[in-house]
């Protein structure tokens, strides 16, 4: 099996601030990091650290940014198509970061948003039946709507993170095999939360639901039905950036590489690793090494 992410790639900048700015407002910070980023390749580059073949497709444009992205895939095991926008500046992201480990972003996506449907679905080729399509918020509706119905027609299995937020996203659902959403995704999507909003996901045609709640652990569905709710694990917060693109990558891949659907296990070794993500500063540099994720794998 192979997992093909089809989305952003971003050069992360995080700074740390001691509380998060109003409007209006000037506030001192100190910058911690700058990185690899970008929900599409954060989940890429995890994926691949599990050891599962992964194909990245994502879109740079030509300038400096391009280039460090270039040169921190080449460290990674992913196979990344680069598609070059010579029209486009490379997204990059701004990181507000708190003490407490609490985070906002802004991102940019004028090169996410560059992708065409044709680059988007070329990789798709190769696919075989089963293979992982994973994808995020981040590209444009025409291309999103467009990889999800050629992967339904392909019998591809589908997986979605509905971030950031797109007012259309809620029409998806019927092209959607697995969903991950966190509990604010799932207010703003469903009018609900908890359970409620998991039945609302599945009367809307997603087979399986993952709801995660941050500190209150993850709770995975198999439509109306809850299979398991897994705790969070204690842990030091440094820094939530990238942390629920660790959980999604390792949940699917726990499940891809031991040839079953998505289960309890794989959830906990989504939860390790997450933990793991949270414990550290930056993005890329923050997420669990091949050797920490054989480890987390290997356990129940």
């Amino acid at each position: 099996m192979r997992a093909y992410v089809i989305g952003n790639v971003a050069i992360d900048e995080t700074i740390s601030v001691l509380s998060m700015p109003e409007a209006g407002a000037s506030i001192l910070g100190r910058e911690e990091t700058r990185d690899l980023g970008g929900k599409g390749a954060n989940q890429a580059v995890v994926m691949s650290r599990t050891g599962l073949p992964t194909t990245l497709v994502t879109a740079v444009g030509e300038d400096f940014r391009a280039e460090t992205i270039r040169g921190q895939l080449a460290g990674e095991a992913v196979d990344a198509r680069l598609l070059g926008h010579p029209d486009r500046s490379s997204d990059f992201s701004i990181i507000f970061t708190t003490p407490d480990g609490e985070n906002a972003i802004v991102t940019t996506t004028a090169s996410a948003e560059a992708m065409t449907l044709a680059e988007a679905l070329a990789p798709l080729e190769d696919a075989a039946t089963g293979d992982l399509v994973v994808l995020q918020g981040n590209l444009s509706e025409n291309v999103t709507r467009g990889i999800l119905a050629e992967a339904r027609r392909r019998r591809l299995t589908t997986a979605f993170n509905p971030s950031p937020l797109r007012p259309y996203f809620a029409e998806l659902w019927p092209l959607i095999d697995i969903a991950f959403l966190n509990k604010g995704e799932a207010e703003s999507l469903t009018g609900s939360s908890g359970e409620a909003a998991i039945h609302r996901l599945a009367e809307a045609g997603v087979a399986q639901i993952v709801l995660t709640l941050g500190g209150n652990g993850a709770i995975l569905a198999n439509g109306n039905r809850v299979l398991a709710t897994v705790p969070a694990l204690s842990t030091e917060v440094i820094d939530t950036t990238g942390a629920g693109d660790t959980f999604m990558a390792v949940a699917l891949a726990s499940a891809a590489l031991r040839g079953t659907p998505l289960d309890p296990r794989a959830i906990r070794h989504a939860t390790a690793a997450a933990a793991i993500t949270v414990s550290r500063r930056g993005t890329r540099s923050a997420f669990p090494s091949s050797s920490d994720l054989a480890r987390i794998l290997a356990g129940e």
